[in-house]
């Protein structure tokens, strides 16, 4: 009873957060609810289940806040590692956002390039690759469409193609870190990766899909990106760099509050900080420098999302503890026959296809525990299936405008500026780069681990 009440949870909720309904928050939420009434109360009548699901205890272990460098042990429901950390990194962007860090940015490249179109439109695609990589990529394209449009209305050129290659640069870049994208935050937090274990896995496989992208980018857009004729452009007019920073001061100390935490991601593994504890501290001094403007930064945070991540871990922990994800990992061994190989193509592109119409994050919260049952059960390497499951679901949401929420930022902010994007002008470039980022991941997690 209890498997049957976890699955009709699980997939209701899935329902409820494709068809968009309701806020996505509050049906996890609710799932959640249900999930400890239905599933661990009426179902299987255990609090201990309880208790571990809800996974408080984990924060008063010192192995939460330090550990010596060995993976820590994963405990099912949920995660409080990932939740602090994202909150923590909401506090530090939205400190940067509000001295200007992101414009004076995009502001500053542009006249690196001398305002040249193409230049511009191949480093604003690097620079939305590069920031993914250790910002959340909602905030990148928030930012750079928004400058994207401001230049191509006094350069004269098309933003639309710049904003979709900026996106689709973005999931990219995100892919390639443990910080980059939520799934793989969950994955390095759940499995005990650290951001060394990403950047030298995931992170060749970004790097080398980088270098393709953009090269398919460049020559899918160039004639789209040309600048109309007989139209010259003032550069007088054109706005400063130094313009966009509403605060030196704030400004300056951002940026060392930003070069510090990259510092301390980076060697985490070595100095046994937890992202946990990372997330707190880079929280903490935010607060302190901004002052009497502390308070606005907390309101800022999305709240909504970090609900989301409590609820859906819930849900996950119901179908964990009532083993319905193990029935589910036996079946994909089945279909692969136990098959290594076809185990990856399996994992990489059940998540892309997935990833590419629901959110990416409770589909790969999902396939954490598959994934390990699959490696005990048939003595597959964790760590290949682990990376095979973060480029999945990280490239596979650029497929279509509701796969990612770099994809919905991206369009909504060309739309409210009226560039509109429709579902037809994204796919045609859009599904092409991402088989092509798909197809480049199995190559090299066949020739590199098999």
């Amino acid at each position: 009873m209890a498997s049957i009440f976890a699955t009709i949870i699980f997939v209701a909720m899935f329902i409820f957060i494709v068809t968009e309904i309701v806020e996505r928050h509050i049906i996890s939420l609710v799932c959640a609810a249900l999930t400890l009434v239905f599933v661990f109360g009426v179902g299987m009548q255990s609090m201990d289940a309880v208790v571990e699901t809800l996974n408080v205890h984990s924060i008063f272990n010192s192995g939460f806040w330090y550990h010596s460098g060995e993976a820590a042990e994963s405990a099912s429901g949920i995660n409080w590692e990932t939740i602090i950390f994202i909150f923590g990194m909401m506090v530090m962007v939205e400190g940067m956002a509000k001295v200007g860090f992101f414009r004076w940015l995009c502001m500053r490249i542009a006249k690196m390039v001398k305002y040249k179109v193409i230049p511009i439109f191949i480093t604003f695609m690097v620079l939305s690759t590069i920031l993914a990589m250790f910002i959340d990529s909602i905030t990148v394209i928030l930012f750079l469409a928004a400058v994207t449009i401001e230049l191509s209305r006094l350069l004269k050129f098309n933003p639309i193609p710049m904003i979709l290659a900026e996106v689709f640069c973005a999931n990219l870049g995100g892919s390639a870190t443990m910080c980059g994208d939520p799934p793989n935050i969950i994955i390095g937090t759940s499995l005990g990766y650290s951001f060394a274990d990403f950047i030298t896995n995931t992170g060749l496989i970004a790097a080398v899909s980088t270098v393709v992208v953009l090269l398919y980018f460049y020559f899918v857009y160039r004639k789209d990106l040309a600048v109309k004729t007989g139209e010259s452009v003032d550069f007088a007019t054109l706005p400063s760099p130094e313009s966009a920073i509403t605060n030196k001061k704030g400004f300056i100390i951002s940026c060392m509050i930003f070069g510090v935490t990259i510092v301390l991601l980076i060697t985490h593994a070595q100095t046994g900080l937890t992202v946990a504890t990372i997330g707190v501290f880079v929280a903490i001094v935010t607060l302190i420098a901004a002052g009497k403007g502390a308070l606005e930064l907390m309101k800022k945070v999305d709240y909504k999302t970090l609900s989301f991540f409590i609820g859906l871990f819930v849900v996950i922990g119901g179908l964990e503890q009532t083993g319905v994800l193990e029935v589910m990992a036996g079946f994909i061994g089945k279909i692969s026959g136990g098959n290594t190989m076809v185990m990856i193509a399996i994992i990489i592109w059940l998540s892309a296809i997935a990833s590419a119409f629901v959110d990416n994050i409770p589909f790969a919260t999902t396939m954490i525990p598959i994934i390990k049952s699959l490696s005990v059960t048939f003595g597959v390497d964790l760590e290949v299936l682990s990376w095979t499951l973060a480029m999945g679901t990280d490239i596979g949401g650029s497929a279509t405008p509701i796969g990612a929420s770099a994809n919905v930022v991206g369009i909504a902010t060309a739309a409210r500026e009226g560039y509109v994007i429709k579902w037809g002008t994204y796919c045609k470039k859009m599904v092409p780069a991402t088989l092509i980022v798909i197809l480049i991941s199995m190559v090299v997690i066949y020739l590199r681990y098999l």
